[in-house]
């Protein structure tokens, strides 16, 4: 069984910054790749930022330059920094792990809520 919790979400004001965490814990071979996915009301689910076991890392156009995802392999945790928070961010955010080397097996959490306020 494999867990992913995230933690991390609040309200802010435009402008502002929030951290999020995302562990993964149970039985874990490899972590292929950690992201974070976001949802706001209405819309699809969609990528925010992602980043290999490597670290290399990738951002949906709408983040770049204001979030940073890290990762400590250590301890099966990624981090998403949001800094410059706006109110189109105000979403749902998901945390989602890859295992494995092939097969791959995807891990979501239950998600933690971000509102920014003008």
């Amino acid at each position: 069984q494999v867990q992913v919790v995230e933690s991390g979400g609040g309200l802010v004001q435009a402008g502002g910054s929030l951290r999020l965490s995302c562990a993964a814990s149970g039985t874990i071979s490899k972590i292929s790749s950690m992201a974070w996915y976001r949802q706001a009301p209405g819309k699809q689910r969609e990528l925010v930022a992602r980043i290999t076991s490597g670290g290399s890392t990738n951002y949906a156009d709408s983040v770049k330059g204001r979030f940073a995802i890290s990762r400590d392999n250590a301890k099966n945790t990624a981090y998403l920094q949001m800094n410059s928070l706006n109110v189109e961010d105000t979403a749902v955010y998901y945390c989602n792990a890859v295992l494995g080397v092939g097969p791959f097996t995807s891990h979501w959490g239950q998600g933690t809520q971000v509102t920014v306020s003008s």
